[in-house]
C-alpha cells in the first residue's frame, strides 16, 4: 500500500538522491516520484523489483494451469499420446 511519506517530488529526490536511495535499501517501500503534484515515476531498490517480478510470473503460471485444468475438464484438451503424435507429424520427427 502507498503510503504518503512514500510520495515525493522528483526535484526533492534529485536534490537529496542519497538519502531517499539509503531509505529505499531499508524500507523496502518504493517511492511514487511526482511532477507539477502528479505522480510521474516509480522508484524501488533492486530486491524488492526482482520479488515483485517473481511475483507476477508465478501468478502467470498459476493462471496458465488453471486455464488448462479447466480446459480438460470441460473436455477441450487431448491425451499426451494423442498431442505428441500430432507434433511427431507435423514436425516430421522421426521418434
Amino acid at each position: 500500500m502507498i503510503q504518503t511519506e512514500d510520495i515525493h517530488s522528483l526535484t526533492s529526490f534529485q536534490r537529496d538522491a542519497k538519502s531517499h536511495i539509503k531509505r529505499l535499501r531499508k524500507t523496502k517501500r518504493a517511492e511514487i516520484l511526482t511532477v507539477n503534484g502528479k505522480a510521474a515515476v516509480v522508484v524501488q531498490d533492486p530486491q524488492s523489483y526482482q520479488k515483485l517480478l517473481d511475483a507476477v510470473e508465478r501468478a502467470e503460471a498459476i493462471k496458465g494451469i488453471r486455464a488448462g485444468l479447466d480446459s480438460m475438464k470441460h473436455g477441450r484438451g487431448m491425451p499426451l499420446d494423442v498431442a505428441m503424435a500430432k507434433l511427431r507429424k507435423k514436425h516430421k520427427l522421426p521418434w
